[in-house]
């Protein structure tokens, strides 16, 4: 007895010593201050290893680094647009769009966002159609394929992309395959060995330096990126795997917006691309014109800025791009997004948009993929829907599109959902698109989706049963470290 209050003893003392740390040293965000407190407060002990594993910070000084030279004339390019635009000097190819540069030079600012104007998107919806095309294209490829992913699976769909880039390294083409560790913990070095054996290169972000053990697992690379020959590019919600198909029987259809673009927000791509691999691969990319390729003729006219965000900066830039499209709004606000669990900025800027007779509708989904999200996505509804923002269910099956439009102007498709995760913790890359044809289609979708929507009334929401609002009550305490 007297050695199990020893124990007791010595990790109460744990638990005040690491509070003190959190409160006194870490000068973290309040609200998740309260919620690792609370973690140590009831669950003495096991808690302590919780936040030893998702706790703690990340090292920043080790990440991105360049060397000499590397991205040299992206840098200086980025700098004189940075200028042109603080003069005014800047030509931009859409009149309607001139209203926008203060939010152009933010992003210039804040990422080195580069603005192209020169660009082609298409918009893909559900699956199939994106991947016989990003497979088709893939086929075609003459120099490089790149391929991040978040997900990627040992299914069919996973078997057939792997097979695919094997046969396109048989053939000469350099193959580079990079995968997050937490979210494609189920792939095994078996299962890539084709590739591998035919002269591709893969690589592991963040894996762990110890079996079963990784304490850099809250960090996780969350983007989805395919590029070809370094003209074609792909970025959006979908990974690598058969649920995004259709075909999960727990969540049916799926429902999702991805990006192929064509015009030199490519070069962007491949830069992030040539960032992470050199962060993740001891194999690192040497910085070469074959990447970047001289694009001949112009593919569009669609203007893009190609932002990321992630744990290696304070910045938060794509919450904050999100943040000035919103405070832009003046007629409608349309958002899409599987995870909805935002921080007191992102969730006064709604209600106040909405307050000032903004038309903001937002969707998500009707069943959830995760019990604790789904129900801290709902407890931030309410807030919602008493300052009159529209609130809809997607019910055909499950919603993963992480979308966003403003006032037929502005548009955003990326990896990043509007949850503190995304915006803090994960690394992201979103596309954001200056052109009001594109805006359209993107709105368009937004109202079909629609049709497959419940939405839910203020009424419906006040009256919804107890043990839900428990359940909502505690979630979002927890919402930080969700």
């Amino acid at each position: 007895m007297l050695l199990f209050e020893q124990i007791f003893a010595l990790i109460s003392i744990g638990n005040l010593i690491l509070a003190a740390v959190l409160i006194f040293m870490e000068r973290r965000n309040i609200a998740a201050t309260w919620a690792w407190l609370m973690v140590l407060l009831f669950l003495p002990g096991i808690g302590f290893f919780i936040y030893l594993i998702f706790g703690h910070k990340l090292s920043k000084r080790k990440l991105y680094r360049l060397r000499e030279g590397e991205f040299s004339h992206f840098r200086a390019a980025v700098d004189r647009q940075k200028q042109l635009l603080e003069h005014g000097d800047m030509q931009v190819n859409d009149p309607e769009m001139e209203r926008h540069r203060d939010m152009i030079y933010m992003n210039v600012v804040s990422d080195g966002a580069y603005y192209t104007q020169d660009n082609k998107i298409r918009v893909f919806a559900e699956g199939h159609s994106l991947f016989d095309l990003m497979f088709k294209q893939i086929e075609e490829a003459r120099e490089h394929v790149h391929l991040l992913y978040y997900i990627l699976n040992k299914d069919e769909l996973g078997k057939r992309l792997i097979q695919l880039l094997a046969k396109k390294a048989k053939e000469g083409v350099e193959v580079r395959l990079l995968y997050d560790a937490v979210g494609s913990s189920g792939i095994s070095s078996r299962f890539l060995r084709p590739l591998v054996e035919a002269g591709g290169q893969v690589a592991s972000f963040f894996p762990a330096k110890i079996p079963f053990l990784n304490f850099r697992v809250n960090f996780r690379n969350h983007r989805k990126l395919t590029i070809i020959d370094g003209k074609i590019g792909y970025i959006g919600g979908f990974n690598i795997g058969d649920e995004y198909l259709g075909k999960d029987k727990k969540l049916g259809y799926w429902r999702d917006t991805h990006l192929l673009v064509e015009g030199r927000a490519v070069y962007m791509l491949q830069a992030r691309f040539f960032l992470d691999w050199n962060l993740s691969s001891p194999q690192r990319m040497q910085e070469s014109i074959s990447y970047f390729p001289e694009l001949r003729e112009d593919k569009g006219t669609i203007g893009v800025q190609i932002v990321s965000s992630g744990p290696n900066s304070e910045k938060q830039q794509i919450k904050h791009a999100f943040l000035k499209m919103i405070y832009k709004a003046r007629k409608k606000i349309y958002l899409q997004t599987p995870y909805f669990v935002p921080d007191e900025g992102m969730l006064t800027a709604l209600k106040m948009a909405a307050m000032s007779g903004v038309d903001v509708r937002v969707m998500v989904p009707g069943k959830p993929d995760n019990l604790m999200v789904f129900w801290a996505t709902h407890s931030y509804l309410g807030d919602l829907l008493k300052s009159g923002v529209r609130c809809f269910l997607y019910e055909k099956g499950f919603m993963h599109a992480k979308t966003i439009v403003v006032d037929t102007q502005l548009s955003s498709v990326g990896t990043a959902n509007v949850d503190i995760r995304s915006f803090k913790l994960n690394f992201e890359t979103n596309a954001f698109m200056y052109d009001s044809k594109m805006a359209e289609e993107l709105e368009e979708l937004f109202v079909s989706d629609l049709a497959d929507c419940r939405e839910i009334t203020l009424g419906e929401y006040v009256n919804r049963p107890l043990r839900l609002r428990l359940l909502e009550s505690l979630t979002r305490l927890l919402s930080p470290l969700l």
